[in-house]
This record gives structure tokens, sequence and C-alpha cells, in this order.
């Protein structure tokens, strides 16, 4: 294959995205430089997840014309140390990246260095702020853009973005607004907390820039693309055509955004959420699922007008789920179910054309080597970082018994969340712990370092209600055996994420509550 393109789903969970085989007489959703227009299809009666019209037709006909991995799972369950891995190839706990450590140490080496080393131009479009370089995350990237920003500019506005409240978001204004020239930090802020366009959080503009990007292009090199769509994050605000769609009968579009949407202020107890509302939610998240579904069909038309399409390898994946009143709790954080784990990762072009179903276990971090194998790139040092597999079919790899996951720090830290609240719930309080997960074909077994422990058998309960430990006790030391042999003790752990930030970042952070 010539080119590479990566497209994260921000929060998309597998569970959420509609990859039924899908009616092959109903049109794709047109494509328009707007990016609100609808695609046909049958209004669903519910927000539930279990029944309605398929949000994602296409990533469904992605998945059809190309592979569809159903059991792919994320190294952790949120955006920063998620896509350290599949950068890296490597877990949490050895890349270090996480809610206590927030920069991807320097000697790691990355994706798309590989690719740049390679002799490909390579490109970055993030609409996350923790994808840049405050982070770590530009290098190899001939040119890494950030959404957000209405002037492209090294003076990083996106702390402002992520400022859980009012408080932190003035205070990350006065501490960054003078980092650079003002007054285009200015017009930054106010484009990104103000301005930004109703209904979209920066993929129409990405995807426009790309469709510009591809067709003025003169440089005769293969190219790596990598594009954060990140619509289904909280807040849920997709345009009102998509909501109505998906919302429950007889809920309107007001009364659906007119929900509160505060993760943190909702697992600490700060207001509640009725089922109605969560069912409201559901809606509305899965209403931006199809938005950015929308955007990757652009996206597709935009490489197919350039006549790159027939020459790339195409992936689509979402970096971890979201809980949307799931287990007790909104949002992606404190925890390792699969809700937040099992993400969808479909394949297109070259080896992976009518590669049909694939069901065995595989990981996010299995991208670096499949990426590479299939591009014809060997990269000794990122090889020997990596506990990546190839999933390139006539790969020599051998298959995963068992897939793992890390929640190494809590992010919000619990200080900040005091700092936030004042006096947090004990169940929160708890939450201040580091868990590792460990899933087969058979069981899903999840510890902490302070002793917490569940087990479930995933044919029979999938949605990990009932914890067998208690009655399963070989089965549970087998499989904490297993998380051992593939990490260092719990207890010994403390010292395992140590990584140097980069001058200024750390005291950047701590202002910010961060550390």
């Amino acid at each position: 294959m010539r080119n590479v393109v990566l497209v994260v789903l921000d929060t998309a969970r597998a569970k959420s995205v509609g990859m039924q085989p899908f009616p092959a007489d109903r049109n794709a959703p047109p494509a328009g430089r707007a990016g609100t227009r609808l695609a046909p299809g049958d209004r669903p009666t519910t927000g539930d997840d279990s029944v309605g019209a398929h949000p994602t037709p296409t990533l469904t006909r992605l998945a059809e014309a190309g592979t569809a991995f159903e059991n792919a799972f994320a190294t952790a369950p949120w955006t920063l140390p998620s896509h350290a891995s599949f950068f890296t190839g490597i877990y949490p706990s050895e890349h270090g990246t996480h809610g206590g450590h927030t920069y991807l140490d320097d000697d790691l080496r990355t994706l798309p260095e590989a690719f740049d080393d390679a002799g490909y131009e390579t490109i970055g479009v993030s609409n996350n702020t923790w994808i840049t370089e405050e982070f770590g995350f530009d290098r190899g990237f001939d040119e890494l853009r950030k959404g957000w920003q209405y002037i492209q500019s090294d003076a990083d506005m996106g702390a402002v973005v992520r400022g859980e409240d009012i408080r932190e978001k003035l205070d990350a204004t006065r501490n960054r607004l003078f980092d650079g020239n003002p007054l285009v930090n200015a017009a930054n802020i106010v484009y990104s907390e103000l301005l930004q366009p109703e209904g979209d959080d920066g993929s129409a503009r990405a995807t426009d820039w790309i469709g510009d990007w591809l067709e003025g292009r003169s440089d005769d090199r293969p190219f790596f693309l990598f594009c954060n769509f990140i619509e289904p994050h909280v807040q849920y605000d997709p345009p009102k055509e998509y909501a109505e769609r998906f919302l429950p009968d007889g809920a309107s579009y007001e009364e659906a955004t007119a929900i509160r949407q505060d993760p943190r202020a909702y697992d600490c107890g700060d207001y509640e959420l009725t089922d109605r509302e969560f069912s409201l939610l559901r809606g509305l998240y899965r209403a931006e699922l199809a938005y950015v579904d929308h955007q990757v069909g652009r996206l597709r038309e935009a490489l197919e007008d350039a006549g790159e399409w027939e020459d790339t390898l195409f992936v689509v994946c979402g970096d971890h789920g979201e809980h949307i009143g799931e287990h007790g709790f909104f949002g992606h954080q404190y925890n390792l179910y699969d809700t937040l784990l099992n993400v969808p990762l479909v394949c297109h072009g070259g080896p992976f054309t009518d590669g049909g179903r694939r069901h065995d276990l595989v990981q996010l971090l299995d991208l670096p080597a499949t990426l590479l194998e299939t591009a014809g790139i060997d990269d000794p040092e990122l090889r020997d970082q990596w506990s990546s597999r190839s999933l390139h079919p006539d790969s020599n790899a051998d298959s995963r018994e068992a897939v793992f996951a890390e929640y190494v720090a809590p992010q919000p830290s619990i200080d900040r969340l005091e700092a936030r609240f004042g006096e947090i719930p004990d169940r929160v309080r708890e939450f201040d712990r580091r868990l590792r997960a460990v899933r087969t074909a058979e069981y899903k077994y999840v510890r902490g370092d302070d002793g917490f422990e569940r087990c479930h058998l995933v044919h029979t309960d999938p949605l990990e209600h009932t914890d067998i430990s208690d009655d399963e006790p070989e089965r549970v030391r087998a499989l904490r055996r297993r998380l051992e042999e593939r990490f260092e003790p719990l207890a010994e752990a403390g010292a395992s994420g140590e990584v140097e930030m980069r001058e200024g970042t750390k005291d950047r952070l701590a202002d910010l509550g961060y550390l």
C-alpha cells in the first residue's frame, strides 16, 4: 500500500457502533462542505443501543468491503494513555503516559516517526487537546494541526478547552494568554469557547482542510495521515437534524440538550440523572457517532477525488468507550469495564479488502505492527520496543490468547476533585487506585492495588454484572498470575510510570491542577 490513513473516533464504544449488515439499497450519507446533511435511514424509536437505526453506515460499508475486528480492545479507558499505546505499541505502565505523568517520553519511538524516516509525508489533525506537542505527540509529524485553534499557532490554548469548569478555564486563560501573541491566543480562545460552529467540534473543518490539502499537494511521496474526530466526547451536542433521528419517541432536541453533562460532577454526587435523561443522552451520543461517521464518508470521498483511495490503507478505530449510565457511571474514568475498552476497529484496503469479520482478540497497540507490515516498512527501533502483533492476514505473528488494560492513575486526580467539589463521596475516593485487567475469550478479571478484584464469565455475563471471583478462586489465581506475568506485581509498580516532562510543562500542569 502506498498511503496509510488512521482515523480515531474519540470515545466511540463498540456496543454503540451499529455494524450489522447494512441494506445495499440505501445510499451513503451525502457528502458536502457543510457536513450537516442527513443520511437516509429510519428514525429509531429509542435512544437505547439495543434498537434503532444504524448510526454508522459509512463504517458499516467499510467493514463489509474490508475487515472488521469485533473483539478489539484499548489498553486504557481514556485518550492520553490509549493514544500513547497505539503510537508506541506498548502498555500504559511501560510508556508512562497517564493521569499522573501526562507527557509521552522523548526516548520512546513513535509510529509517525517510523513513517517519517521511511520517507512518508506525515500529517496529523487533532481535535483532542491531549494529542498535541504539549504532551509529546508531535514527534514524526511534518505538520500537526489543532482543530480547536482558529489560527494555527505554536502557543496552544488547549488547556482552556480542557478546563472542567469556569474557574479552570479562567485560570488557564490567565496562564496562557501571553504565551506568544496574545491577540492570536485571544482569538483562538474566543473561537474554541464561543464561536465554533454549532453541532460540530472540529470534524467538518478538519475534513475540509484535509480535502484541500489532498487537492493541492504536489508531493509525490506516499503519506501517513492521522486524524482524531472528537464529537462523541462530552459535550454531546450533535446537529439538531442528527439528534432528532436518535432521541426516544416524544423527546425533543431542546429537552435533551438541556440536560447537564458534567461527568465528574455526576460521579461525585453533585447532581443526579434519571433513566429517561440517560436515555436521551444515549440518543445524543449515537447522533454524534452518526455525525462523525458522515465525516468519515467525506474523508473517503476526498481520497477518491484525489485518486488516492485505491492505494490507501484506511483504518478507523475508537480510542476508548464511554459510560452513559452503565454501572452507575457517566464518562470514561475510574474503571476498566468493557464499555470503556471494547472499541470499533475496521481496516480497508490491500490485504484487508473483503476480509470479513474477525473474532480473535486484538489490541489497539497492534496497530503499529499492522500498519508498518502492510506498508512494507521495517523499523527495528520501534519493533524492538513494542508489544505489537501484526493483524495482517499473512502475518506470522501469534494470535492473542488474552488482551490487557491498565488504569494507572485517576484523571482528574482525587485532589483535583476535592478542590472543585469539597467533600467527595467515599465511593469516588475508592477510585484512587491502580487497576489492571486481563480478558480471555472466556473470562474477564480486574485487580486493583488496594486488593479490589472482580471476575466475570464473558459469554454469560457480557455486561459484567455478576462477580464470580468468590465462586472460582482457582480461576482467579490463574488470571492474577497471568497479569503478573505480563506486568510487575501491583505492589511494586509505583515507579514504572516515572518519566520526565518537557521543560515548563510540569509547572503549567501543576497550575491547572493536573498534578
